[in-house]
């Protein structure tokens, strides 16, 4: 069955399109430079709603398993491959990638130019786009606050180390989770929305997730998370960075395309260190905009100079563009997290002097 990805502006491309391809889906279409990590990007609630375009040519070959979703469910609308492997070669594999996205009734096009699609996403920018078995197609209203959709809806506990920290939930990966148990941290996630009851909790420390879509969608709640951050030392990955500048008043501006892969290149302004990294975002924090606040630029994209991550000029408050948790992607940045934990160690060490 043929099918047909159209993207607003008029260009279309022809492909096979998937069994479970009962109607068209819409979304925001993007691309994925990984030779590996199908998988956490398929789950990654930082990609909801998104029709995703991989852009290594063969995907699928080392199948789906039970450990690497970073979410309970798939997250995004679409996906486009130039192919798709028939079969999975990987000992820790339950399910082949096309098997996987047909029980789930995620649409996908094979025998696609992703390249040629590519292309045309990082020359016009990233658009409105879907999966149809038309050649022409008449786009609805793109949808938003996906970030609201996101969250969950309860506060979780885990872990019981002695040190408490409060995950901020704007769609958070089960990676970031997992990086923060590893160091023997107890962690509470709370939905972003349901940040006036964080003082019940009592946390050691504020981590701010990973999370889809604009992050100025959070405004209304930006006062009350200034609040929180005013009183916890804090650690923001990726949208839980944006929202930081945002809420001691910074701007955000939407890249052409974002960042999405496992291979950019960062450079810490403190130790002059350049660092391979993993990202997944269409928004930054413009860096002209942290003049009169109260951050400063940490780090910065090599290739194209964009901010990617502050820190606070008085306040134990840290940010990350990139992911630190990595997943899918290098471990250059994991450092992040320890010295995290010991900006909280110093706070309580400065607390219990007074």
């Amino acid at each position: 069955m043929q099918g047909y990805l159209n993207l607003q502006g008029g260009r279309s491309f022809q492909g096979e399109a998937s069994q479970e391809w009962n109607a068209r889906v819409q979304g925001e279409i993007v691309f994925f430079t990984g030779m590996t990590g199908y998988q956490e990007v398929l789950t990654d609630p930082s990609y909801k709603g998104q029709i995703v375009v991989f852009t290594y040519p063969l995907i699928g070959n080392y199948g789906i398993n039970e450990h690497d979703s970073e979410s309970e469910q798939i997250q995004v609308s679409g996906v486009v491959m130039a192919h798709c492997a028939e079969r999975a070669t990987h000992y820790q594999s339950t399910i082949s990638l096309k098997k996987y996205l047909n029980k789930h009734h995620v649409p996908f096009l094979t025998g696609v130019d992703t390249r040629a699609v590519t292309k045309v996403i990082r020359q016009g920018g990233t658009r409105q786009a879907c999966l149809t078995q038309q050649p022409s197609e008449v786009f609805d209203i793109p949808m938003k606050d996906h970030v609201y959709q996101s969250k969950r809806e309860t506060i979780h506990t885990y872990g019981e180390g002695s040190m408490h920290i409060a995950l901020i939930d704007f769609g958070w990966k089960k990676s970031i989770l997992a990086s923060l148990l590893e160091k023997g941290l107890k962690v509470s996630v709370i939905p972003f929305t349901e940040i006036k009851h964080l003082d019940e909790l009592k946390p050691d420390g504020i981590v701010l997730s990973n999370g889809p879509g604009n992050p100025k969608d959070v405004e209304p709640e930006l006062p009350k998370i200034k609040e929180v951050l005013d009183r916890h030392p804090s650690f923001g990955i990726c949208m839980g960075h944006q929202v930081i500048a945002l809420a001691y008043g910074a701007n955000t501006k939407k890249l052409t395309f974002g960042h999405r892969g496992a291979n950019h290149p960062v450079k810490d302004h403190v130790t002059g260190k350049v660092f391979l990294t993993s990202q997944n975002h269409n928004y930054v924090v413009d860096g002209h905009s942290l003049v009169n606040t109260p951050l400063e630029s940490r780090f910065f994209n090599v290739n194209d100079g964009s901010n990617e991550g502050v820190a606070h000029k008085n306040k134990p408050i840290m940010s990350a563009q990139f992911h630190p948790e990595a997943n899918p992607g290098p471990e250059d940045a994991e450092w992040l997290f320890s010295d995290f934990i010991e900006m909280i160690k110093m706070k309580k060490e400065e607390k219990a002097y007074v």
